[in-house]
């Protein structure tokens, strides 16, 4: 069974820290203060505006920020700045860290992925999320608000419409919430981070990727067994890549890819690098798909 992290509660402290890329400071700044305007505490760790190359720090001084920020009670949540790259690097010494006593909720999207696949792991569930930029940017956006509504213990609904790219396929399923960034997903295959329990309702998004990437993707997950103990698939968006020779949308090959699933497939959901629209999933949480030709909605 899955931990949900406790509530929020006014006044508790939220950690905002960089385990990845560097962060333009005024994402950071914007943040804290629609956490405080929230009426929450923002706690900026130590390393969150450094540099170290294309990192935000050193991985031992990245590591070091998010692990005070699991490990001291005091603090309740952690957004990450961004995503970008290094996440990975963080790994295999927070996997040594005692937090199934105490979960903390963790968000974050794109290489943040990797993270939230550590926090599966350890039986926590963790949150699929906008990160500073879009809550410095755009601090009433529904995206926002169900983000801390969710952090505040709600539970969420999430209702989108189909796209003409391709084709739903209609069905209901049940199951743990799973999924993530494509190329951060295959980039965990075969390790101890690579987990779908069977049946469970798996999400993906990416951008930049070419079309045959993402296709060399489903392969692996169809060829490693993920595709067919999945319960239903959630494509959400794919954003910056370039029409190929063979399609013209990525939507359409996914399609082609999943053809043969007997499992309800939702595309269009508003989860990716789509700015101030990509809605917050609590990965690892039990999740109901219903999925009709018009559209699809998502509760958990």
């Amino acid at each position: 069974m899955m931990k949900r992290p406790l509530p929020l509660r006014p006044g508790d402290s939220i950690a905002i820290l960089s385990p990845a890329s560097v962060i333009n400071p005024d994402y950071v700044d914007g943040a804290a203060a629609t956490i405080r305007r929230l009426g929450y505490r923002p706690l900026v760790m130590p390393h969150t505006l450094g540099r170290s190359g294309s990192y935000s720090a050193t991985a031992a001084d990245r590591l070091a920020d998010l692990t005070d920020a699991l490990t001291d009670p005091s603090i309740r949540a952690i957004i990450c700045s961004r995503g970008g790259y290094g996440s990975v690097h963080l790994l295999l010494s927070l996997a040594t860290l005692p937090i199934e006593s105490d979960p903390k909720w963790l968000v974050g999207f794109s290489d943040i992925s990797a993270l939230h696949s550590l926090m599966a792991s350890k039986g926590i569930m963790s949150i699929h999320s906008s990160m500073a930029r879009q809550l410095a940017e755009a601090p009433d956006s529904p995206a926002v608000r169900e983000l801390f509504s969710i952090m505040s213990g709600t539970g969420s609904t999430l209702t989108w419409e189909a796209t003409p790219l391709a084709p739903n396929r209609p069905g209901t399923a049940t199951g743990p919430l799973r999924g993530g960034n494509m190329a951060v997903l295959e980039g965990l295959a075969a390790t101890p981070f690579d987990n779908y329990p069977a049946g469970s309702i798996l999400f993906i998004e990416d951008v930049g990727e070419p079309i045959y990437k993402i296709e060399r993707m489903l392969y692996r997950l169809s060829l490693s067994g993920v595709l067919s103990r999945i319960s239903a698939l959630i494509v959400g968006r794919f954003t910056d890549y370039q029409p190929d020779r063979n399609y013209q949308a990525m939507e359409a090959m996914i399609a082609d890819m999943t053809a043969r699933l007997p499992i309800p497939i939702a595309f269009n959901a508003p989860v990716g690098h789509i700015g101030a629209d990509n809605r917050p999933l609590l990965h690892g949480a039990p999740a109901t798909l219903t999925v009709t030709p018009a559209g699809a909605t998502l509760t958990f």
